[in-house]
This record gives structure tokens, C-alpha cells and sequence, in this order.
């Protein structure tokens, strides 16, 4: 499985994010504290996506650094991190399920407009067991993946319905509810963004939040500073810079 984490609030560092606190996401790269079976390091790729100060939701969108090599290979990162500072914030490191390909355009944050999208865990039985899903999206999108992985075809099938003005959080919790349905014992550990909301979900993988008076962060695994709480299993966070609502989904679906 990989590890991820969103942040918003007040700008800060990527580097104070990704690279400087204790246990960092560059840590957990290789040494990773709950992967639940899931691999053992995260080496297979990284990416920072995040929106430039001034710029969370108003034209230009975000921005991607993606690499499809272990993320303390990139000389280059840290002079890179240390000098962009943002308040709506998305990174992860891959750690690549057998038998799917590899490369950049697998690596996280994927995007679409406005948006960057992360994906935790796995589905099994992929892509057999989601051909009917497949079947909701246009032809010229399932061409159009970025990669043949199933991340990127979830997603697709979340950008498909905010593409028809779905709200944010409904999308999300549809598309684990059909996924599950689909192949059971799925790992849906979603992070959506717009730079001003942020929306994900603890679907048998860890999840943690973090907050302050002005801004919030979500992880696979804490980090740094600060009080973290688990997220309860099976359920969905929407939260802004400024509040938080965490609800069950199971039931609710």
C-alpha cells in the first residue's frame, strides 16, 4: 500500500510537510509503521501536487512534481520543497501492487481541473472485477487513463461524476460503495481536493487527522507535532481549513 496525506490552513513549507518532521512521508518511504500487509516499503514513485499561494480555487489549478523513483534518490527535492510554500497541500509515495505497471503517470496525486486525487490501497480482482463499473465512463476516457492501474480508474470514475456536478463528498462515497460492492475486500483510502475542501475516506487502511485552530491534516501515518486522532474504519472526512465533520459510511450508503 502507499502512504499519503493532505494538508490546509495557512501556507507553509512542502518541505515542512513532506521532508522535515519525525516520521515524515520521506521516512515512511522506507520505513513505514502500518502497512497491513501491504508491502513493506514505498519505493515505487512520489508526488507533491499543491496550489500556488493566491491560487486554491481560481484559475491555473494545481501544480505536480511527480518521479518514478524512490523518493530519497531526488537530489533535487529538497531545495525544491523548501522553497514552495502552500495552504492546500496533497503528496504521497507509491508503493506499486504486483503486477501493475509502473512509471510516472502511475504516481499520485493524479489531477483533473481544479482537483488532485490520491488513492490508498487496492481492489482485488483488478480489472475484472470492475468491468461493469468501466462501463459507466466514456469510451474516450477509459483510453485516456493516464495509466492501466487501478488508482487512476478510480479516479476516473470520481472525476466522472464531478464532471456531472455531483457533489464532492457524494462522489466519493459512491464510487467506494459501487467498488466494494463490485470486489469486496477493497482498500479505499481516498484524498480529494479543490484547494478549499477537502474529502477522503479510511476504508480498511489507516487514516489519521490532525487539527488546529486554522487548518487541518490527514494522513496514512502521523507525523511531527501535534495531537493526532485515528479515523475510524468505513468512514468519510469533509473538512476545510476551518472545520471538520468525520461520518460513518457503512449504512449509509
Amino acid at each position: 500500500m502507499c502512504r499519503h496525506l493532505a494538508y490546509l490552513g495557512p501556507p507553509v513549507t512542502l518541505a515542512s510537510l513532506v521532508l522535515d518532521p519525525d516520521h515524515s512521508l520521506y521516512e515512511q518511504s522506507w520505513a513505514p509503521s502500518d502497512m497491513r500487509g501491504g508491502g513493506s516499503v514505498n519505493a515505487d514513485g512520489f508526488g507533491l501536487g499543491w496550489y500556488p499561494e493566491g491560487d486554491a480555487a481560481i484559475s491555473g489549478g494545481p501544480v505536480r512534481y511527480r518521479r518514478d523513483v524512490p523518493i530519497w534518490t531526488d537530489e533535487n527535492l529538497p531545495g525544491l520543497a523548501g522553497s514552495i510554500r502552500s495552504g492546500a497541500v496533497v503528496a504521497a509515495v507509491r508503493n506499486g501492487t504486483v503486477g501493475m505497471p509502473y512509471g510516472q503517470s502511475a504516481v499520485a496525486p493524479f489531477a483533473s481541473g481544479h482537483w488532485l486525487f490520491s488513492h490508498n490501497g487496492r481492489v482485488p480482482g483488478w480489472p475484472e472485477a470492475t468491468l461493469k463499473l468501466a462501463e459507466q465512463l466514456p469510451v474516450a476516457g477509459l483510453l485516456g487513463l493516464d495509466a492501466p492501474i487501478d488508482s487512476v480508474f478510480l479516479w476516473a470514475l470520481v472525476a466522472h461524476r464531478l464532471g456531472e456536478g455531483v457533489p464532492p463528498a457524494d462522489a466519493v462515497a459512491a464510487v467506494v460503495d459501487e467498488v466494494e460492492t463490485a470486489a469486496p475486500g477493497s482498500r479505499l483510502n481516498f484524498l480529494l481536493t479543490d484547494g478549499e475542501q477537502l474529502i477522503a475516506t479510511a476504508w480498511t487502511h489507516s487514516l489519521h487527522v490532525r487539527r488546529t485552530p486554522d487548518s487541518v491534516t490527514v494522513a496514512s501515518e502521523p507525523f511531527g507535532d501535534g495531537e493526532w486522532t485515528a479515523v475510524p474504519d468505513r468512514s468519510l472526512l469533509v473538512a476545510t481549513a476551518a472545520d471538520l465533520q468525520v461520518t460513518p459510511m457503512e449504512g449509509q450508503l
